[in-house]
């Protein structure tokens, strides 16, 4: 079979691969085949997306192409460093130039593909030194040519929203007069085959809230936040973002594609099917907060994946980079209205039956989480109904918790008791937590 592998020197062909082939082989021919040392797998990582963030992106040497899922035509991706690109450039025979000191050196390939490339970041078709057929150039442009087109059907069919914790989300927006952007995970479950999204508990991350959008900051809780819901039976399932209303009229912004598709991408883990949604709420005319849903499409998501889609300087418009080419109605677009890419998402509403949402949250601008909040919730036990366990099963107030139990010993064992009350929490752990809050054993 053949296997394409996209560099920033154009894309290679691999032929006669046999699906047992590893990729410490692929990498042994392809160092073969185009002079290039790539016995470096962390400097030029073979990874199945482009642009990998780490090293849980990279291919393992002894994985074979059949369990990576791989079949003839299928395309990865090598990210060469400068060395190496300016090797493969050296080898295409690029130009050269004199210097003012009469040397002759071999111009770099940033130097040449900007003026000569086949397409910005690439090198010209002649250097590439490849024996083209008129269906290779067509399948090498089709890679950098989107033809837009209606938004298929989403696969999330509906969406269901805990009223109290989206109600939390949206009343300190309101505080602030819905003039700041703000966003919040949302966790929860996948049901119905995958095609429902039922929404718990609202996270919200640290970030710096701006009228025109926001910016996470890096989260030192953000594992112990997914190892939290995953002991609870929680997934991230989608986020929510809220924003000041728009004289514009536009309904997503550039950015908030790009994020909602960016999202759904590591939902996916690719651009793959996911009922993952994204949830936006604004302030109408009257005051009122306003919840709508929705998904983008598999198109944008492939998009955004590629880098063929970029925040641009039309709020309403996702800017296309001139290394590709959108096509909208037949004719090139150089920017694309961001309502091509939305899904509707029908809403309703539920009250949870197993958590409440009365712990002050974290990551809020004036707002403090303390002992006191901690005795003041356990406090209600006894009254209107609540059992201990009731009104322990707070996800916030859980995560509060966190910082002062054990995550693999204690915290386990008390969100067992969460998820099914049927199972008795240990006295040791009431007796516990009721000590550093003050409360009476």
């Amino acid at each position: 079979m053949i296997i394409r592998v996209r560099t920033h020197a154009g894309v290679w062909r691999v032929n006669d691969v046999a699906p047992d082939t590893t990729i410490k082989e692929l990498r042994q021919r392809l160092s073969t085949e185009h002079n290039a040392n790539l016995s470096d797998d962390t400097r030029q990582p073979l990874t199945l997306k482009p642009n990998p963030r780490g090293d849980q992106d990279t291919l393992a040497l002894e994985s074979t192409l059949q369990s990576l899922g791989l079949g003839h035509g299928d395309m990865i991706h090598l990210n060469l460093d400068e060395s190496i690109r300016d090797m493969a450039h050296e080898e295409a025979g690029g130009p050269k130039r004199i210097n003012k000191d009469g040397t002759i050196e071999q111009q770099s390939f940033d130097e040449i593909s900007n003026k000569t490339g086949f397409r910005p970041g690439m090198m010209s078709l002649r250097s590439m030194k490849m024996k083209w057929t008129l269906a290779d150039f067509t399948e090498m442009n089709d890679q950098f040519t989107f033809r837009l087109k209606k938004p298929e059907k989403g696969v999330c069919t509906k969406v269901s929203l805990d009223s109290a914790a989206c109600n939390s989300f949206q009343s300190f927006v309101r505080q602030f007069g819905f003039h700041r952007a703000r966003m919040g995970y949302l966790y929860g479950h996948f049901t119905d085959d995958d095609t429902k999204v039922r929404v718990e508990c609202v996270y919200e991350p640290p970030q710096e809230n701006y009228p025109e959008g926001f910016q996470v900051s890096e989260d030192p809780k953000a594992d112990t936040v997914e190892a939290l819901a995953g002991l609870l039976g929680l997934k991230r399932v989608g986020w929510i973002f809220a924003h000041p209303p728009r004289e514009e009229g536009f309904l997503f912004s550039s950015a908030e594609v790009v994020t909602a598709a960016t999202l759904q991408l590591e939902a996916a883990d690719g651009v793959n099917d996911t009922p993952f949604v994204t949830v936006k709420v604004t302030a109408e005319e009257d005051g009122s907060a306003h919840f709508d849903a929705f998904q983008v499409s598999k198109q944008c998501m492939e998009m955004v994946a590629e880098g063929a889609l970029e925040v641009g300087e039309n709020p309403g418009h996702c800017m296309v980079p001139k290394t590709f080419t959108a096509i909208v109605e037949m004719k090139e677009a150089k920017e694309v209205d961001t309502t091509m890419f939305l899904n509707t998402v029908p809403i309703e509403q539920h009250e949870s039956a197993k958590f409440l949402h009365d712990f002050p949250r974290a990551n809020r601008d004036g707002v403090m989480q303390t002992w006191d909040d901690v005795k003041r919730q356990l406090g209600r036990a006894g009254g209107q109904g609540f059992t201990y366990m009731d009104v322990l099963s707070d996800f916030h107030l859980l995560l509060f918790l966190t910082a002062f139990l054990d995550m693999q010993t204690d915290m386990p064992k008390i969100c067992d008791s969460v998820v099914d009350r049927e199972k008795p929490l240990d006295d040791g752990f009431k007796f516990l937590i009721n000590n550093f809050a003050g409360l009476d054993a």
